[in-house]
C-alpha cells in the first residue's frame, strides 16, 4: 500500500490507462474459460456419440475467432501497462535529476555518488518493474484466480474445487514470509550497489594517480572484495526468489493431484462427467499462472517498495537554501557589502570566516589573499548562496541577499571554481555551457579573453576537438583557461575568480587580467589567488588568516603597511626574477 501512496501522483495522471488495460485483462481472462468448457463438451458428445461435423467445425472456428481475439486484446493491455512502466522509469529519472540540480553541498555530503548513481538505476528500474509487472501480476491473481474458481463452482462441482484448492492458503502464508526477507536483504543489495558504484568512480577518475603510485594490484584486490560483496548480498536475494516458484509449482502439484483423484471418483460415481473432469483439469491449469503471478507480485512488491522508500528519502530532501515567501527585486548590483558576516560550515566544529566586512561598489575589482585554508574560497561562495549564512550580514544594493531570489543571483553570478568541471564533449560546447546560443564571434571573443586561441589553433580539430572526461586531453593551464573563456562568456555582472589562474604562467595570467579590466569595465570582479600580482589592481584587497581579515586596502597601501602581503609580494617578485 504504501508503494501506491508514494506513487499515487502518477496512477492519478495515467488512470486511464490503466483501467483500459486492466478492463482488457479482465475481458481476456473471461473469454479464457471459454474454450476449457468447449473442449469438455466437445468429449462429452465424442462418448456419447453425439459429435457431428459441422458442430466440430463450428467449434473450432469459435477457438480459432477466440484466439484472435485474445492476442488482439492481449497485445493491447502489454503495450499499454508496460508503456507506463517505462514512463514511470522516465518521469522518475527527470525528477531526480532535477531534485540534485537544486540541491546545496550539504546533500552531497550526505549522499555519495555511487548511492544517487544506484537510485537512478537498479531502484527506478525496480519501481517501473512493479508499476508494470507488478500491476500485471496482480491482475493475474486477483482476477485470474477469481474468474477461474467461480467458473470450476459454477461449471463443474463446488466440492471437487474446495477439495483441490486445499493446498493454496500454505502458499500464501509461505510467499508473504519470504516477500518480507526477500525487502531486508535487497535493501542491503542497494547499499552495497552503492557503494561499488562509488569505488568504481574513484577508481576511474584517478586512474593515474593510482597508477603513478603503482596501487594497481592493491585497488584490483580492493574492488574485487566490493564487487565479491554485491555478489553474496544479491545471492542471498536470489536465493529467496528462487522458492517462490519451486513451492507454488509444489502446491499446485498437488492440487492437481488432489482434482485428478477425486476428480476421478467423482466421475466413476456419475457426479460429473469426463468431459468435466478434463475441463476441472484444464482450469487447474489456469490457476497455475496465476499462483505463480501471486509469489512474482509480492516479490516484486517488495523491490518495488524498498526502492521506493529509497528514491523518497531522497526526493523529500530539502535544500538547505529556499526562496523566501516575497523576495525584493533588485535588478542591478551596485553594491556588495559584507557586515561582520561569520560562516561555519555545517560539518564543522568552528568558523570559516570571523566578523569580515567589506565594501564594493559596482565596477570595482575585490582581491582575496592569505595563506591556504584563510577562508578565501569560502568567501566567494557566500554570493553563491549555496549555505545559509547570518541574516542581514550580506547586502546587495542595501538589500540583504537571503531575501533576493534564488534565481536572480544565479544571473548575476559567474563562478570559475579551483577545480574545473568540464564535459567529455567539443571546447565550443564546454565554452558555450552557459549560453548555448552564443554565435561564433562571441565564443571566439570569449577564448581571446581567456589567452586560449592559440591552443585551440593548435589542436588538429580545432573548437570540435573533444575535451575527454573532465577535461583529460587538456593540460592544467588549458582547463583553467577554457573554464575562464566559459565564464566571460555570459559576461555576468559579478564574475568570481577562485585561484581560477594558479596554473599558467605570469605572462598569460597578465594578459588574462589585462582583458578581462578591459572587457569587464563597470562591472564587479572578485579573485581570490595566491599570486599576488593576480590582484595587484584591485580596487581593494583583504588578507585573510583563519577567517578573519588581518589586512586591507590597496596594493600600496598594504605594501607600505609592511606586513604578510609585503612579505609574500617581495618574496613572489624575486622568485620570478631568478625563473626569468
Amino acid at each position: 500500500m504504501s508503494f501506491v501512496i508514494k506513487l499515487r501522483w502518477f496512477f492519478k495522471e495515467r488512470w486511464k490507462y490503466y483501467v483500459l488495460a486492466i478492463s482488457l485483462m479482465i475481458c481476456v481472462n473471461l473469454l479464457a474459460t471459454i474454450p476449457p468448457k468447449m473442449i469438455g463438451n466437445t468429449i462429452d458428445q465424442i462418448r456419447s456419440g453425439n459429435l457431428t461435423a459441422s458442430s466440430l467445425s463450428q467449434t473450432v472456428l469459435l477457438l480459432v475467432g477466440l484466439s484472435l481475439l485474445l492476442y488482439v486484446f492481449t497485445y493491447v493491455w502489454i503495450t499499454t501497462l508496460f508503456g507506463n512502466s517505462a514512463l514511470v522509469e522516465k518521469v522518475l529519472r527527470g525528477r531526480l535529476l532535477a531534485h540534485l540540480t537544486k540541491m546545496t553541498p550539504a546533500f552531497f555530503q550526505r549522499n555519495s555518488t555511487g548511492q544517487l548513481m544506484a537510485l537512478a538505476t537498479n531502484d527506478v528500474l525496480a519501481i517501473g518493474q512493479t508499476s508494470g509487472y507488478g500491476v500485471m501480476t496482480l491482475v493475474h491473481t486477483l482476477v485470474g484466480a477469481s474468474v477461474v474458481i467461480i467458473t470450476m463452482i459454477s461449471l463443474i462441482s463446488f466440492k471437487l474445487m474446495i477439495a483441490a484448492l486445499i493446498p493454496l492458503p500454505f502458499l500464501a502464508l509461505v510467499i508473504s514470509k519470504l516477500g518480507q526477507k526477500v525487502r531486508i536483504r535487497f535493501l542491503a543489495a542497494q547499499a552495497s550497489f552503492g557503494q561499488m558504484n562509488d569505488h568504481a568512480l574513484e577508481s576511474i577518475s584517478g586512474i593515474r594517480v593510482i597508477r603513478s603510485y603503482v596501487q594497481e594490484d592493491h585497488d584490483l584486490v580492493a574492488f574485487d572484495k566490493v564487487t565479491s560483496e554485491v555478489m553474496n548480498k544479491n545471492k542471498r536475494v536470489s536465493m529467496l526468489n528462487a522458492l517462490f516458484q519451486p513451492l507454488t509449482s509444489l502446491i499446485v502439484g498437488l492440487s492437481y493431484s488432489i482434482g485428478i483423484g477425486y476428480g476421478s471418483y467423482m466421475v466413476f460415481h456419475d457426479e460429473i462427467t469426463l468431459g468435466q473432469l478434463i475441463s476441472f483439469n484444464i482450469y487447474l491449469g489456469m490457476l497455475i499462472w496465476p499462483m505463480i503471478s501471486f509469489g512474482e507480485f509480492i516479490n516484486v512488491l517488495q523491490r518495488g517498495s524498498a526502492s521506493a522508500d529509497r528514491l523518497d528519502t531522497a526526493l523529500t530532501q530539502k535544500a538547505d537554501i529556499v526562496d523566501v515567501d516575497a523576495p525584493i527585486a533588485v535588478s542591478v548590483p551596485e553594491r556588495i557589502e559584507m557586515q561582520g558576516l561569520t560562516f561555519t560550515y555545517p560539518t564543522a566544529n568552528h568558523p570559516s570566516l570571523v566578523n569580515v566586512s567589506f565594501q564594493l561598489k559596482r565596477g570595482q575589482t575585490l582581491g582575496i589573499v592569505g595563506r591556504t585554508g584563510s577562508g578565501k574560497s569560502t568567501l566567494l561562495k557566500q554570493l553563491l548562496r549555496q549555505f545559509p549564512i547570518e541574516p542581514g550580514k550580506l547586502l546587495v544594493s542595501g538589500v540583504p541577499i537571503e531575501r533576493i531570489a534564488l534565481d536572480q543571483v544565479k544571473r548575476w553570478v559567474a563562478y570559475v571554481p579551483q577545480e574545473h568541471l568540464l564535459l567529455s564533449k567539443s571546447i565550443r560546447d564546454n565554452v558555450a555551457l552557459g549560453k548555448h546560443d552564443a554565435s561564433p564571434e562571441e565564443i571566439a571573443r570569449a577564448i581571446e579573453m581567456a589567452s586560449f586561441t592559440q591552443d585551440i589553433e593548435q589542436m588538429p580539430e580545432g573548437l570540435v576537438t573533444i575535451v575527454g572526461e573532465n577535461g583529460v586531453m587538456l593540460s592544467g593551464g588549458q582547463k583553467q583557461r577554457l573554464a575562464i573563456a566559459r565564464a566571460l562568456l555570459i559576461d555576468s555582472e559579478i564574475l568570481l575568480l577562485d585561484d581560477s589562474l594558479s596554473a599558467v604562467d605570469a605572462r598569460t595570467e597578465s594578459r588574462i587580467l589585462q582583458h578581462i579590466r578591459k572587457e569587464r569595465a563597470g562591472r564587479t570582479t572578485l579573485i581570490s589567488t595566491h599570486r599576488l600580482s593576480a590582484v595587484s589592481h584591485a580596487n581593494w584587497i583583504l588578507v585573510l588568516d583563519e577567517g578573519r581579515i588581518v589586512e586591507e586596502g590597496t596594493h600600496e597601501e598594504l605594501m607600505l603597511f609592511g606586513g604578510w602581503y609585503r612579505e609574500q609580494w617581495e618574496r613572489q617578485q624575486m622568485e620570478a626574477s631568478l625563473e626569468e
